[in-house]
């Protein structure tokens, strides 16, 4: 398995997931920030755009973080990351898988270039709502689906450190004290170990 890579980029959650996973993979360091990236074959099947992360694992090639984290947490379900076909909370883990592409990231994009929120029109709602969403989920804890670390919590709580990390998280101790627990999980220290070594 293959898993193509920038560091710093929206690819360490991938990363992260797959430490999480236990399985073996290779990483294909791709520099986004050079345009001749865009000339390798192989990652451009499995990543047309060609944004990092993307995968290859056998005849299977896909991109985006949070679509990997789905299949791989379906693809090895002995990893545990995933709630079973049948399980009345695999509907609340989709919900949060799809978090941080439908809702944190558009919600962070209005922040950032000063869109004038539209909770009504917006599919993301507005900041504010996105951040007050994301506490309740948190309620009660630790994670998302409450005693069971999941795959949706490497996708949300990457973004949680993110958020935090670029000064964008408002006063929020559920969500802080949230990022510290994902910060304290040994697969996310070997990730971000990756990345720096990567850098």
């Amino acid at each position: 398995m293959k898993l193509y890579w920038c560091p710093r980029t929206r690819a360490s959650r991938a990363v992260w997931l797959l430490e999480e996973a236990g399985v073996s993979y290779e990483l294909v360091h791709i520099d986004i920030r050079n345009p001749d990236a865009g000339r390798n074959e192989a990652f451009l099947a499995a990543s047309p755009m060609g944004k990092v992360p993307a995968l290859k694992d056998g005849e299977v090639a896909l991109a985006d973080s949070a679509a990997i984290a789905l299949y791989i947490s379906d693809r090895y379900p002995d990893a545990g990351l995933a709630p079973a076909f049948d399980d009345p909370l695999r509907g609340r883990y989709l919900y949060w898988m799809l978090y941080t592409p439908a809702v944190i990231e558009p919600a962070m994009a209005e922040k950032v270039g000063g869109w004038k929120p539209n909770r009504g029109q917006h599919g993301w709602g507005d900041f504010d709502a996105m951040i007050k969403t994301l506490e309740q989920g948190l309620d009660p804890g630790p994670w998302l689906l409450g005693e069971q670390f999941s795959a949706a919590d490497i996708v949300v709580g990457s973004s949680a450190v993110f958020l935090r990390m670029f000064d964008m998280l408002p006063d929020s101790p559920v969500i802080a004290a949230y990022a510290d627990r994902c910060l304290t999980r040994p697969a996310y220290q070997r990730a971000m170990s990756l990345d720096e070594r990567g850098a």
